[in-house]
């Protein structure tokens, strides 16, 4: 007989996915959403609104819709990367884009990263910025290539062109030391007066 207190795994139940099936796996999904850190600013936003509804209630209860209209756009907007493509969610709409009409990303001075598809036009994907973009490359699991990363041949170019310049400017700071201590040597020439 056991005892109440030892640890029994559960019983199967109707809503527990059969081994080996596709539902119920939890897909490796990762969501970019818009950051969390945003809601401080909609209730500083809704403060402000909210002293000048006090003023003029009658007037002014629009402006209570401003920051509710916010807070809306921070959780609806965000990027879905999953094993079958992106999954693109903005506050009016959504879009699934696959990994066959993928071809590259664009990364814009302002705004959001945006996606080249094949047949030429792009796409926003919504809450992926530049400091974004890193994620969205591990995400994909190689589909988008991380623009950080320096390839390992590249690396080893880049680290022998690195120590030629070292090796240069020391070349050049010794040749700038020789030339200085023989114009220092110059000067001391024994017999000449340097007030003439």
């Amino acid at each position: 007989m056991s005892s109440p207190h030892q640890s029994v795994p559960p019983a199967k139940s109707s809503h527990t996915a059969p081994e080996g099936s596709d539902t119920g796996g939890g897909s490796a999904a990762t969501v970019i959403r818009i950051p969390r850190l945003a809601f401080l600013g909609v209730f500083i936003l809704f403060m402000c609104v909210f002293f000048m509804f006090v003023g003029w209630p009658i007037g002014l209860w629009w402006l209570l819709l401003i920051p509710v209209a916010v807070t809306v756009w921070v959780l609806r907007t965000q990027t879905t990367v999953s094993e079958t493509g992106l999954d693109l969610r903005t506050v009016f709409g959504s879009r699934h884009l696959d990994w066959s009409q993928l071809k590259g990303v664009r990364i814009p001075k302002r705004g959001y990263v945006r996606a080249d598809l094949i047949d030429g036009t792009e796409a926003k994907l919504p809450a992926v910025s530049y400091d974004r973009v890193r994620d969205l490359a591990v995400a994909s699991q190689g589909r988008i290539p991380d623009p950080y990363a320096v390839p390992p041949a590249e690396a080893k170019s880049d680290t022998e062109a690195v120590e030629a310049d070292s090796k240069a400017t020391s070349d050049d700071d010794k040749a700038a030391d020789q030339s200085t201590d023989s114009k220092a040597e110059v000067a001391d020439v024994p017999g000449k007066d340097s007030s003439e």
